[in-house]
């Protein structure tokens, strides 16, 4: 069980690592082109949510935030010992909740900083602890299925 809150450690890490980064190295709104057109490295604040939405809403967030990793590393105490999958994404989940609360607590803002067009289409920027969440839910979904289909087989 140990290993799982060294990967939620180890995305804490590279978030605040890549932020702090963008931070030094870059002014606030300063785009450095990656490939042309597709992404680009923008330095970018957000005092909300995805997509920008309830923003100042610090407390909230904050609130939210707690409630989020308590009940993830409750369970991921409880419920997920010999599921890896499982294991991993609420990891991802855990690394990412944290990695944007200090953000909040520590700037009163999250630093975003990953930025796509796709198909004409400017996706919100955001940072690695958007990606850990994303892709932490998306596990869950699927290993969700994985279990509904073992029980059925069984």
């Amino acid at each position: 069980m140990l290993l799982y809150y060294v990967l939620a450690v180890i995305v804490i890490a590279i978030d605040q690592l890549t932020k702090w980064v963008v931070i030094k190295q870059m002014e606030l709104y300063e785009q450095i082109p990656v490939i042309a057109d597709f992404f680009y490295i923008t330095s970018h604040r957000n005092k909300g949510a995805a997509w920008g939405i309830l923003q100042d809403q610090m407390l909230f967030f904050y609130i939210i935030t707690v409630i989020v990793t308590v009940g993830v590393v409750y369970y991921m105490e409880k419920y997920t010992k010999g599921n890896i999958l499982l294991s991993i994404s609420l990891s991802l989940i855990l690394g990412g909740a944290i990695g944007n609360f200090i953000d909040r607590l520590f700037r009163k803002e999250v630093v975003d900083f990953l930025d796509f067009i796709i198909f004409g289409y400017d996706f919100p920027i955001f940072n690695v602890a958007d990606s850990a969440l994303v892709i932490g839910v998306i596990l869950v979904f699927i290993a969700t299925i994985v279990e509904e289909k073992k029980g059925k087989v069984q």
